[in-house]
């Protein structure tokens, strides 16, 4: 009996606490740590199926979730060629039946996979079925700037532009060409399209 009442007396000077209380605080704090850690599941135990007493694989876990819809699928960009800035705007997003089409220094990119962005109601819409290299070096959104003239442009709003380029060279794929316009686009491939008569 010496040894419990040396331990209690020793636990008292401690921690100021009298056992009983030292007890009950260390159990709650026990249980607390068991509530918490139970809301947390180890990644390598979530995927393994429980197991019952007898080794079978228990049976009263709800059924493994549906998988969820999926998004209707992009359909493969189509190669237009040389195309018209008129041609082009029919690719603006008013037709979704039609890519989501925007041409930047000559070069059109199938931009439907960002319809979000460049479809009706998106933030850069007004860019859509349009040759959009001056409005996108000098970064407005004015309509007056949606052409492909790059006459008077600072060397910082080219390197804008070209950056925008790089930008959609990784991220779309280039579906065609734009022809038969009278503006010049300057720092590109294109120093002046074919002309239709």
């Amino acid at each position: 009996m010496g040894l419990y009442a040396t331990a209690m007396e020793t636990m008292e000077a401690y921690t100021g606490l009298s056992p009983a209380a030292f007890f009950t605080i260390a159990a709650v704090m026990v249980v607390v740590y068991k509530i918490v850690c139970s809301m947390f599941v180890d990644p390598e135990e979530f995927d393994k199926k429980p197991i019952n007493a007898s080794g079978s694989i228990a049976t009263n876990q709800p059924p493994p979730p549906q998988p969820q819809p999926q998004p209707p699928t992009i359909q493969e960009p189509v190669q237009l060629g040389d195309v018209t800035e008129e041609e082009l705007r029919a690719y603006d997003g008013s037709d979704p039946n039609k890519p989501l089409l925007m041409a930047i220094k000559g070069k059109i990119y199938d931009v439907s996979r960002s319809r979000m962005f460049y479809g009706p109601g998106g933030p850069y819409a007004l860019f859509a079925g349009r040759e959009a290299s001056r409005a996108l070096a000098l970064m407005s959104f004015d309509p007056r700037d949606l052409n492909g003239n790059l006459e008077g442009l600072s060397e910082p709003e080219l390197e804008v532009l070209q950056d925008w380029e790089y930008k959609f060279m990784e991220k779309y794929v280039k579906v065609g060409q734009l022809v038969g316009t009278d503006q010049a686009v300057n720092g590109g491939d294109v120093q002046e399209s074919e002309k239709h008569d």
